[in-house]
């Protein structure tokens, strides 16, 4: 049994009886239930549940690892880093499901995903030109909209007032580019509602997929999180 938790966090009990690897491949990475994972380990299954949520807080205390020794924790730092040079980073959300909230908790609705139609919690992630994660933000209800969590992250106050550096985004950004001086991009607007010539249709898709194809590896970055 690994306890580096004790004594590198001060969290005593959290690995007195948990193996890292079963909290990694368990709930965290695989999706397991923690009633499932329970009766595993033999314990009560809000132990479980509460052992989880300070894993969670453990990980994102030690932030992400761009070179040997170096990590960045804050979203502050992770801008930062990405204004040296002007470099690219990506962002784009992902969800988790969750249980159903309880009948009668206030406001229960909140955790519907437009998206899915299932109850679910979305998190911001953040990566480099080449998929690394860089960030991954807190969770907010599923029925938060990409644009809405991103401001509320403050990443509009820091790429208006931080150094230059390019933010490729989906279509459900829009909108930040001319908040942010042009350095969150987002997919070319469709000039033409209806009737538009051959050429221009031919023109829009594809930068479309150019901008697609420079921004899948923030994809890469959300799998290698998942899986």
């Amino acid at each position: 049994m690994q306890r580096f938790a004790e004594f590198e966090f001060g969290v005593p009990w959290v690995m007195a009886f948990f193996h890292q690897d079963w909290i990694h491949d368990g709930p965290l990475h695989n999706g397991t239930t923690h009633g499932v994972l329970a009766c595993w380990v033999g314990v009560d299954r809000s132990t479980i549940t509460r052992a989880i949520g300070e894993v969670r807080l453990l990980l994102a205390q030690r932030g992400c690892t761009i070179a040997p020794d170096v990590r960045l924790r804050t979203l502050a730092e992770v801008t930062e880093y990405l204004g040296v040079g002007g470099r690219t980073g990506i962002i784009d959300g992902t969800e988790i499901r969750m249980r159903r909230p309880a009948a009668g908790r206030k406001d229960r609705d909140k955790f519907v995903s437009g998206k899915t139609k299932q109850n679910a919690v979305k998190s911001r992630v953040l990566t480099d030109a080449e998929g690394r994660m860089l960030f991954c933000s807190p969770v907010r209800p599923g029925s938060c909209a990409d644009i809405t969590q991103a401001r509320q992250l403050g990443m509009v106050q820091r790429l208006a007032g931080g150094p230059l550096m390019e933010i490729l985004a989906d279509a459900g950004y829009q909108g930040m580019g001319a908040q942010t001086g042009g350095q969150v991009v987002t997919p070319p607007h469709c000039k033409f509602k209806k009737n538009a010539p051959a050429w221009y249709e031919e023109r829009h898709e594809q930068q479309r997929k150019v901008h697609s194809s420079r921004r899948i590896r923030v994809e890469h970055g959300i799998a290698h999180l998942k899986n």
